[in-house]
């Protein structure tokens, strides 16, 4: 059967024809979608996207109820240590002056008004002062600092009590300026940590330069293009700064196999021209295979319906699909354009007159992986069996923690550290139980305020409290303009969300309080935080094995029809299944049982955020194909070229060693950072990341990968005759491409020698 040959070398060559052409198209495109989406504005999500269930029914009724955008805030009075319980009269009403000063408050309650008192606390020490902020509740957070302020002076008149404020507003203003600080931090750690192991890599100025400029530049493309798409699917305020992180990860990755080839193959002695087509057919292959097996991975997060989910997937998805054609298209072009220049040791030349020596290039032009990297392929190669039971054996002892994966809300523990707004909502939830799983009962009907509504509001009250799992100091109701919504406002028996008590009361609410009650005169909804983790975790519960099977399924058929060997395919499958495992067994051993939370500065909650297991399986599935496809890519390609396969997987991982330990140390450094962050679920979710990809790229890699395809042998390339129609795929340049240098486009001077020092 005749070999076809791939797009990506008819791309990258026509770029490194068209070299101008190519510049000017990707600048004008990213200028473009930049302007364009600067224009229209990335569509945020609407209330109720991302809830689930009867959570998200409950959401849609209450967002288009016309309740006035309301932000409470709550100002807790609380007698210290030993101190006795004490009348909190005065006190309270010198906090009621204060707020009320400030002219940024409304709707004042203190525990001694007549109608609707604030509660106070069974034990009478603590008390609460409830408000609300004037003007619209989502812009609140801006207005709020003078009350904050207000509040800290009656605690300065009262050093005996503690009194501290908390809500919607308060909390909203810290979260923004604790997440925003972190992820300025973030991004400003990440370019320049990626710059510096580019540079220690290359020790070329230019080299180091261009793969975070490819990056970053389809990162700018991809955010342009999702302003405009998020205006069909709406996206979450986060999924930017994971774009972020994915595109840096893999636009500079997919940067570095291609010049990690060219360089190689001019380090060989071919021209310039030729060098940039063997890279856009070998490395620019293995680019396109890996971009389409992560979208491919991204694209799962679809089926899972979750609104937060589906906005990742369409940003991941945005953005591995530019930098991947920015890969194949620009940087061809880059490189046609600066030539040898890119390696220029200026660098290198620096380091040799202050020390006085050279400092060894770990992405030169050089084959070979290092002494490091060849040690350990000559030992694994010569023990597979060893290298496979000790590896594995790692492996598995890695991902047993895994099976006792709890997932949860952090809730108040989400923000780590020490802040006086956080602490005071921790505070409340101690003395006010009913306070930590605040619920709500939606009810919609013609006439809300209709007497016998009414009849079965009282009855669904007295109900309710007969079954003593809802406090009673916490019950209101609410009604909007119209009177065809009403909210019954109640708090829940229980630790908050995730807590077996918290989520029975949701059970018997829905089961045995509501359909005898108010659920015959009205449509009603059992809303509210711990409701909402369940629909999640039951939604949830329904798709991730369709997730997991779409993913699975596309990826083996992908790699199936890109190597044509079954084995090969199932080989992928399991050693990515493999480091996913173990990564889920680091996350519970350092998040849930609590291993190093001092050196992580953490405080563990037992649990494991809840989106975060299914996102991780999702993100790592697709990244850890990076290396996979770039290593099995060379593998494939000298047993082509008629090497026996233990020849061929020996130059495989030895050729690529380098791209891709500097891959992994900047995708684990850029996720690393991340797990430095002030909010548990964002370090959680840097943690895993970088444990992953560090487990990936060194024991599976290194060791699981050559050991279990030299046990193989011939076997790795199996693929049964019914199988025979699929394509076959070059996986080199051409025929030619184990010929010698060819015709110079050069002066012999100007080429990279194969010796640098």
């Amino acid at each position: 059967m005749a070999r076809r040959r791939n797009i990506a070398a008819s791309v990258g060559g026509w770029s490194a024809r068209h070299r101008w052409a190519a510049l000017l198209i990707w600048v004008g495109f990213v200028v473009t979608a930049t302007l364009a989406g600067n224009a229209v504005g990335t569509k945020g999500m609407e209330p109720w996207e991302d809830d689930n269930g009867e959570s998200r029914k409950a959401a849609i009724v209450l967002d288009a109820a016309g309740f006035p955008d309301v932000a409470g805030e709550t100002v807790l009075i609380q007698a210290k240590g030993s101190t006795a319980p004490a009348d909190f009269r005065a006190v309270a009403e010198d906090v009621r002056k204060a707020v009320l000063a400030t002219g940024a408050v409304e709707n004042v309650r203190t525990p001694y008004d007549a109608e609707e008192p604030a509660p106070i606390s069974q034990d009478r020490r603590s008390a609460l002062v409830t408000f609300d902020m004037k003007g619209e509740g989502k812009t609140a957070k801006e207005r709020v600092q003078p009350v904050i302020d207000a509040v800290a002076g009656v605690q300065r008149g009262h050093p005996g009590l503690r009194i501290g404020q908390a809500g919607e507003a308060s909390s909203g203003l810290l979260i923004g300026d604790v997440l925003g600080d972190d992820l300025v931090r973030a991004e400003l750690l990440s370019i320049p940590l990626t710059f510096g192991i580019l540079l220690a890599a290359f020790g070329a100025l230019l080299a180091a330069v261009v793969p975070l400029v490819v990056a970053f530049t389809a990162y700018l493309g991809s955010i342009g293009l999702l302003a405009l798409t998020s205006q069909f699917l709406h996206v979450d305020s986060a999924t930017t700064n994971l774009m972020l992180l994915i595109g840096l990860a893999v636009g500079v990755d997919y940067s570095l196999f291609y010049i990690r080839r060219e360089r190689e193959e001019r380090a060989r002695g071919r021209g310039r021209e030729r060098a940039l087509e063997i890279a856009a057919a070998t490395s620019g292959r293995a680019v396109l295979i890996s971009g389409i097996t992560v979208i491919v991975a991204m694209a799962g997060m679809f089926l899972t319906g979750n609104g937060i989910f589906m906005g990742f997937a369409q940003g991941t998805i945005l953005v591995v699909l530019v930098a991947m054609v920015g890969s194949m298209t620009v940087l061809p072009a880059i490189l046609s354009l600066i030539g040898d220049k890119i390696d220029a040791r200026v660098v290198h030349g620096t380091v040799r007159k202050l020390t006085g020596r050279t400092w060894r290039r770990v992405l030169g032009g050089r084959e070979g992986g290092g002494r490091v990297w060849n040690a350990i392929l000559t030992a694994v190669l010569r023990r597979p069996i060893v290298s496979v039971l000790l590896a594995g054996g790692l492996l598995v002892g890695l991902s047993v923690p895994a099976f006792d994966l709890r997932t949860g809300e952090p809730g108040t523990a989400d923000v780590q550290g020490s802040y006086p707004v956080m602490d005071t909502f921790r505070a409340i939830e101690e003395a006010f139980p009913g306070n930590k799983a605040p619920a709500a009962v939606v009810l919609k009907a013609d006439d809300v305020t209709a007497p016998h509504v009414r009849k079965e509001v009282e009855r669904f009250r007295e109900l309710a409290l007969g079954t003593g799992e809802i406090d009673p100091a916490f019950f209101g109701v609410s009604v909007n303009p119209d009177k065809t919504v009403a909210v019954l406002n109640l708090g829940l028996k229980g630790k908050g969300p995730s807590d077996e008590t918290s989520e029975h009361a949701v059970r018997t609410l829905r089961e045995r309080v509501v359909p005898p009650t108010v659920g015959l005169v009205a449509e009603t909804y059992v809303y509210g935080s711990v409701a909402g983790v369940m629909d999640f975790n039951a939604q949830l519960g329904s798709t991730v094995p369709l997730v997991f099977t779409f993913v699975l399924l596309l990826a083996f058929v992908l790699l199936l029809a890109s190597f044509r060997s079954l084995v090969a395919a199932v080989t992928a499958i399991v050693l990515n299944l493999l480091s996913v495992a173990a990564a889920y067994g680091v996350l519970v051993m350092v998040f849930q049982y609590g291993w190093g939370e001092n050196l992580l500065n953490f405080e563990s909650t037992g649990s494991i955020v809840s989106w975060l297991p299914l996102f991780l399986f999702v993100i790592l599935f697709g990244l850890s194909m990076d290396y996979h496809v770039f290593i099995l890519s060379r593998i494939r390609e000298a047993f082509d070229r008629g090497m026996p396969t233990e020849q061929a997987v020996t130059h495989g991982i030895r050729t690529t060693a380098g791209v891709v330990s500097s891959a992994a140390f900047i995708m684990v450094g850029v996720f690393a950072i991340f797990g430095t962050m002030s909010l548990l679920s964002f370090k959680e979710m840097g943690i895993g990341l970088a444990a992953a990809i560090l487990i990936d790229a060194t024991i599976v890699r290194a060791v699981l990968l050559p050991a279990t395809m030299k046990l193989l042998g011939e076997a790795n390339w199996y693929l049964p005759r019914w199988l025979g129609w699929l394509p076959v795929l070059e996986h080199g340049a051409g025929d030619d491409d184990d010929e010698g240098p060819d015709e110079p486009d050069a002066l012999p001077s100007e080429r990279i020698p194969v010796t640098v020092g």
